[in-house]
């Protein structure tokens, strides 16, 4: 809970309104991405959640490629683009420095 508020907070939601957000979330139709660029955003952050316990599970890395396919991204290329991004995460890479590596394969 802790990691999903500090993603909403990065957002510039406050922590009592990603609590109301995810109470209600049967009721809330979800947000899309609208241009690639919010769509590596939400790929990063879920592939971080996916992190956050230290332990990458195969069924987790291929719920974020599926995640990536189904936000747009060629099919061709969403395991590397998963992979990548697990791994500069992993390396501390900064999410600026991470997009600006994936940026060689994708086609923004």
């Amino acid at each position: 809970m802790k990691f999903i508020i500090a993603i909403g907070q990065k957002h510039g939601m406050k922590p009592d309104e990603v609590r109301e957000l995810l109470s209600s979330i049967d009721t809330k139709a979800p947000q899309l991405p609208t241009n690639d660029s919010e769509r590596f955003d939400q790929i990063y952050d879920l592939v971080e959640m996916m992190l956050a316990d230290g332990i990458v599970d195969e069924s987790e890395m291929d719920f974020c490629i599926n995640m990536a396919a189904k936000l747009g991204f060629k099919k061709s290329i969403v395991g590397v683009l998963v992979r990548k991004i697990s791994m500069g995460v992993k390396d501390g890479l900064s999410r600026d420095n991470i997009k600006r590596d994936t940026q060689a394969f994708l086609d923004y």
